[in-house]
């Protein structure tokens, strides 16, 4: 094949594969993600075949990752991310220390040297960027405070691993590696520095970092929501798409090129720039079919760096290594989540979600190998590593929701077993007839404004310790904790109220809710929020009497307005177009 085709045969074949084997995986019930993979693994060179090129593709997967980051990040806020550092900074520091210590100890039963094991438990320290936005995003999780915490959490990890990109050249010497640290540091960032000066390696990054977030939030903050305002009033859709893809694919290759930080940070930081924009929403529209597509070409560039063979030759190994991954890492972000008075919810669902490594340890694992830090062999468990984790990863989520199903299951058996009664820590409230409002973020803050205001009775059920706080300040009556936690509904007295609004964005927490308020007040008016027709469906069997559909109330409000301006019109003083269109006689009166 002439090489000038490389790159179109690269896309065509990862996403024609990658459909075919996504498929299949979706109708034996895997995730999909586990086709992608596979995928990845027929284009590799360890199997028989077409070979794709390796140079690409992980280069395209990288134009996913920037994208989806850039998606975030218009779904995020600079307050989003200062009200999670509390657990974030130290917990995500904590685990990665947790898991670096456990690599580093199968590292040394290896009989690696010490460089070799820190570089292998960093590597498995890091979790995936696209694999953990993807089942957040799949969950409707993102906004809500499990999902701050983990992208808090995954933002600290990529500065961490950053620092150590940048420290591990400079080390290298004292670690075993090439004494030549230089020669290892394309950049020449080493070079001009004294020899073996890693603090002040570490205070130049530190101020590379610290001049891109001040220049994002005090240039960016202005430039870019203007740029995009602009093209908006030109009024072409092509040239607004062309300018959300611009500046999610500038800002994240001017980071990385001129302050060293990665291109998903980069990313991240201008998509919470421009969210502070009215066309977030549309600009996050607008990426999303690009978004979508070159995600799918990272996971097949991580199949295509799998040797299968591993597996045979290092059996034990790449168990050890696994283990360290989705069992090690995870049960220290769990207990790390708990130790900070955080639910077990919130707990599992950070855990499950870090539970998998991806594009920075590929990237530490090759650094590694270039040092002459870590022997083929740990970059090889750690390509595994990430390969099968990924794997199993949906099904760990899988089994997060079985489980929570059956602990709901098993609280609903002994609620009609014996009568309930408030949790010591939630007193029951003296409200009656008063409205039950489950969820105070966008949404659910909106709500309890117009409630306030005319003068109906209400509390607020919200799992956000700060945003009770708030509340309880304001002279709102609120409780703290899940709505599906034992105690909760009772101390909002469910079985006294009037109505129950859902304003969470996860269907399937609203269904258990609204199952939970059925069960003690049939005559409960029940009013929900959904994305979609089938979270409508889903919601309706569960038995709500009111669900309010985004995009379908936009329409009805809208024609509301255009119908009621019409009427007007006619109504008015100067008579119609001579074609009977009210519209035109308002435009010409306002002409």
């Amino acid at each position: 094949m002439p090489h000038h085709t490389s790159l179109i045969a690269t896309i065509v074949a990862g996403l024609c594969l990658a459909f075919v084997f996504g498929a299949l995986a979706q109708r034996v019930r895997l995730s999909p993600l586990v086709g992608y993979l596979l995928a990845g693994v027929m284009i590799g060179p360890f199997t028989p075949g077409y070979v794709a090129d390796q140079q690409l593709a992980p280069q395209l997967a990288e134009i996913g990752v920037i994208l989806l980051m850039f998606g975030v990040g218009l779904h995020f806020s600079l307050a989003d991310l200062m009200s999670v550092r509390a657990i974030a900074i130290p917990g995500a520091v904590a685990q990665i220390a947790v898991a670096t210590a456990l690599g580093m100890g199968l590292a040394h039963l290896l009989g690696w040297s010490l460089g070799a094991g820190l570089v292998f438990g960093l590597a498995l320290s890091v979790a995936s960027t696209v694999v953990l936005l993807r089942a957040l995003q799949e969950r409707r999780l993102v906004e809500t405070e499990k999902g701050k915490i983990a992208v808090g959490w995954l933002i600290v990890e990529d500065l961490a691993m950053v620092l150590a990109l940048v420290l591990l050249p400079a080390t290298a010497g004292l670690l075993g590696g090439r004494t030549d640290a230089a020669a290892a540091d394309p950049g020449g960032l080493v070079a001009w520095l004294a020899p073996g000066s890693v603090w002040a390696v570490l205070g130049w990054t530190l101020l590379k970092v610290a001049a891109f977030v001040g220049l994002m939030l005090v240039i960016g903050r202005r430039v870019i929501p203007w740029v995009l305002h602009w093209v908006a009033h030109t009024g072409s859709r092509e040239l607004f798409r062309l300018a959300v893809l611009a500046i999610a694919l500038g800002v994240a290759f001017g980071s990385a090129a001129l302050f060293g930080v990665s291109f998903a940070l980069g990313a991240f930081f201008a998509g919470m720039i421009l969210a502070e924009s009215e066309l977030s929403h549309q600009a996050a529209k607008e990426t999303l079919p690009l978004r979508d597509a070159f995600a799918v070409l990272f996971f097949v560039s991580v199949g295509m760096l799998v040797d299968p063979s591993i597996v045979v030759r290092e059996p034990l190994s790449v168990l050890a290594t696994i283990g360290i991954i989705v069992v090690g890492k995870s049960l220290a972000a769990f207990l790390i989540v708990r130790a900070f008075g955080h639910l077990a919810g919130t707990a599992l669902t950070i855990s499950a979600s870090l539970a998998q490594i991806g594009e920075f340890s590929f990237i530490l694992a090759g650094l590694g190998l270039s040092l002459g830090l870590l022997p083929r062999e740990g970059n090889d468990l750690i390509l595994a590593g990430a390969i099968l984790s990924i794997m199993v990863n949906p099904l760990i989520f899988v089994a997060l929701d079985r489980h929570a199903a059956r602990e709901r299951e098993a609280r609903a058996g002994l609620e009609s077993a014996a009568p309930a009664s408030p949790a010591p820590e939630l007193p029951a409230t003296a409200l009656t007839g008063h409205v039950v409002l489950v969820g105070h973020g966008r949404v659910g803050s909106l709500i309890a404004a117009d409630l306030r205001a005319h003068g109906i009775p209400f509390l607020v059920v919200e799992e956000n310790e700060a945003r009770v706080a708030r509340l309880r300040e304001d002279g709102i009556e609120a409780i703290r904790g899940e709505a599906g936690m034992p105690g909760v509904l009772e101390a909002a007295n469910l079985a006294g109220a009037r109505r129950l609004v859902s304003a969470i964005p996860n269907p399937f927490e609203a269904s258990t809710l609204i199952e939970a308020g059925r069960s003690v007040n049939p005559r409960l008016v029940v009013v929900a929020r959904a994305h979609s027709d089938a979270e409508v469906e889903h919601l309706q069997r569960y038995g709500a009497d009111h669900i309010v559909l985004g995009e379908r109330e936009i329409a009805r409000e809208m024609t509301a307005r255009l119908l009621n301006r019409a009427t007007t019109d006619d109504a008015g003083e100067d008579s119609p177009a001579p074609d009977g269109d009210a519209f035109e006689a308002a435009r010409r009166r306002t002409a």
